[in-house]
């Protein structure tokens, strides 16, 4: 079973499944009882901790996904193709770009809204890097690994930026003093795992107290995830040789986070009320939801792909040798699905439960959907081409180096 959770189609799948059950249970006649699920409180109160289970799904399962991520990005900037520095500047800035132009859209379509309608500029700002990574497991096959690092790269200094600009526009207090005391267990959890006297019994609560204190100081807990992740050695000398720690740690928490953690997460994420015709066409005629659906689809394009084809035209950073731009293009698409974090500023921007927060509820599931889409049929032709590609490498028999099929016509 770990094995085959292990293989990110698997995850894509089950992730997509999990979605989909609950966007289908939000608009059901027993919607009552999904939204009545999600808000339902577990968890001691005395440590802060009694979150309704939308709240641990988002909060706490999302972080072992975000850990294994951090883990797979650490590995390669340290092993990979990110240690190149021109290749790695280019998906970081890429996600500066990402963020600004979707703003910057919002923005100019509410401008007559006044202040209140522009409190929800951050919307489209943000990518949901577990849906967006799931798409690309189960439709791109056979694309370059190089556009899956791209992505992850992308998606976590974009995930990074949203929870800077909501603790710094949306929070109402953030508690430097618990962000600062996360250090403490987040050092000795990385100390431990490079002398090689980790286990699991001093791990995991080192883990779950920096999470409870990332989460304490108002910063949204899936960084902890991140930090945690980073944290990991990529690999620990022992003798003459060396051990790959964060391979290893990667293929034991990747069957937990694929088979269990992100597809709780999508389904409670995904559960979004559309209420029928008549309350789709009231939230998409609402400036505040043509700006959000405008800049998850047109807003993450220009501005990944544009920031990106800007820097490698006039810097030295460049794109990895095994990609084209039109791939890019399919992973800025990517860019524009934005779930978790998305809805979370939406909330914060215009108030739970209000009409605006709900337009935007509709607006951001709109949006992504269309972006998926257009990113679906990127790909799809891209790995068809990228297949044709591999099989004509693999009937190169006489070994000449020119593929057969070539030789042939």
């Amino acid at each position: 079973m770990a094995e085959i959770l292990r293989k990110e189609t698997v995850g894509g799948v089950l992730l997509l499944i999990g979605a989909l059950a609950a966007l289908i249970w939000a608009n059901t006649t027993w919607s009552d009882s999904y939204h009545t699920l999600r808000e339902t409180t577990v968890g001691p109160a005395a440590l802060h901790l009694d979150l309704s289970l939308g709240a641990w799904a988002a909060d706490g399962l999302l972080a072992v996904f975000f850990f294994v991520v951090g883990v797979e990005l650490k590995r390669e900037f340290v092993e990979g193709s990110l240690r190149d520095l021109r290749r790695a500047a280019m998906p970081v800035t890429a996600a500066l770009g990402g963020m600004a132009v979707p703003a910057l859209i919002f923005v100019t379509v509410n401008l007559r809204g006044g202040a209140e309608a522009l409190n929800g500029w951050a919307v489209p700002t943000a990518t949901d890097i577990a849906f967006a990574v799931a798409i690309l497991a189960v439709i791109g096959s056979h694309l370059p690994s190089a556009l899956r690092t791209f992505l992850l790269t992308l998606a976590v200094v974009d995930d990074l930026l949203a929870v800077t600009v909501i603790a710094v526009f949306y929070t109402d207090e953030l508690n430097l003093l618990y962000l600062g005391a996360a250090l403490v267990p987040l050092l000795a959890f990385g100390i431990t795992l490079r002398r090689g006297g980790g286990r699991w019994w001093l791990l995991v609560p080192l883990a779950g107290l920096t999470w409870w204190l990332v989460h304490e100081s108002g910063v949204h807990a899936t960084i902890a995830g991140v930090l945690l992740g980073f944290a990991v050695p990529v690999t620990r000398r022992v003798g003459d040789s060396s051990v790959a720690v964060a391979e290893h740690i990667e293929h034991r928490i990747r069957p937990l986070s694929a088979g269990f953690a992100v597809p709780v997460f999508a389904f409670f994420a995904a559960g979004v009320t559309v209420g029928g015709l008549s309350g789709l066409s009231d939230a998409l005629t609402d400036p505040i939801s043509l700006g959000v659906i405008a800049g998850l689809v047109l807003g993450k394009v220009a501005g990944i792909f544009g920031v990106s084809y800007l820097v490698a035209r006039f810097t030295r950073a460049r794109l990895d040798d095994e990609l084209r731009w039109v791939d890019v293009l399919g992973v800025s698409l990517l860019g524009g699905i934005g779930f978790t974090v998305s809805l979370l500023i939406g909330d914060l921007a215009y108030g739970a439960g209000t009409v605006a927060a709900d337009h935007v509820k509709v607006a951001v599931l709109c949006g992504s959907l269309l972006s998926a889409a257009l990113a679906s049929i990127v790909l799809t032709s891209r790995n068809r081409t990228y297949r044709r590609i591999r099989a004509a490498e693999l009937e190169d028999e006489d070994g000449d180096g020119i593929p057969d099929v070539y030789q042939q016509r």
